[in-house]
């Protein structure tokens, strides 16, 4: 463990420095952060595929608390397809990776009240690092030939489907790029496309929350136009 969880770095990656705001819509980033955890259970040898299933296959934690939450739940329940786990899990997750980010702080929190009575949370960055690694090596594995790490590889999957270029500062040409490149190292890592489970399950099972993120993404925002 790299002592940041991905879904920690989609967040950073999706909230605006100064403002504290999100700058994506707030249902597809919840759904993102979602599917982020499962597939770093899986890539931790946690949870696999298992006859149609997301099931535990390790209960040993990974000490690291958003994804042992995550691990201590699933194991505690009855096994569910991928796309039941990525609407299960979205619903109080944004909360507690803020929590967890302003206690280690990377983010604070700051209260405001709106109309004299609606109260209101923004979480400026106050340690930068964490969010520049993260876009360090997108911006390496964007400009690069080769195949990233494979914690990259599936934050940039993540990145793709969830059609985040604009937050890394992309649009016109260069978002569409981007796209292609970002979809190029997740075919090429074994995140999407064919799955077989012959010879492994976990980036076929990676591959398959991968695909119930895109279809609850298009389900919440529509489909993705081609261009």
């Amino acid at each position: 463990m790299t002592g940041v969880a991905l879904a920690e770095e989609l967040l950073l990656l999706a909230y605006d420095d100064e403002t504290g705001k999100a700058t994506m819509p707030r249902i597809s980033l919840d759904l993102g952060m979602a599917a982020a955890v499962l597939v770093e259970l899986a890539l931790a040898g946690r949870i696999a595929y298992v006859d149609g299933n997301l099931a535990v296959t390790d209960p040993t934690p990974v000490g690291e608390p958003i994804l042992d939450g995550v691990l201590g739940r699933m194991a505690a329940d009855t096994p569910h397809s991928p796309s039941s786990w990525v609407q299960r899990l979205r619903h109080g997750l944004r909360d507690r990776i803020l929590g967890d980010l302003v206690d280690r702080g990377v983010v604070r929190d700051v209260e405001e009240t709106e109309l004299d009575f609606i109260v209101v949370h923004r979480y400026p960055t106050t340690d930068p690092s964490v969010e520049q690694d993260s876009r360090r090596r997108l911006a390496e594995a964007l400009a690069g030939e080769q195949l990233p790490d494979e914690r990259t590889a599936a934050l940039a999957t993540l990145v793709a489907v969830l059609r985040m270029e604009p937050a890394l500062g992309l649009t016109g040409s260069a978002a569409q790029d981007a796209r292609r490149r970002l979809e190029e190292i997740a075919g090429g890592a074994g995140f999407s496309g064919t799955i077989s489970l012959e010879e492994s399950v976990v980036r076929p099972s990676v591959a398959l929350v991968v695909t119930a993120l895109g279809q609850a993404v298009d389900q919440a925002l529509g489909k993705r136009t081609v261009g």
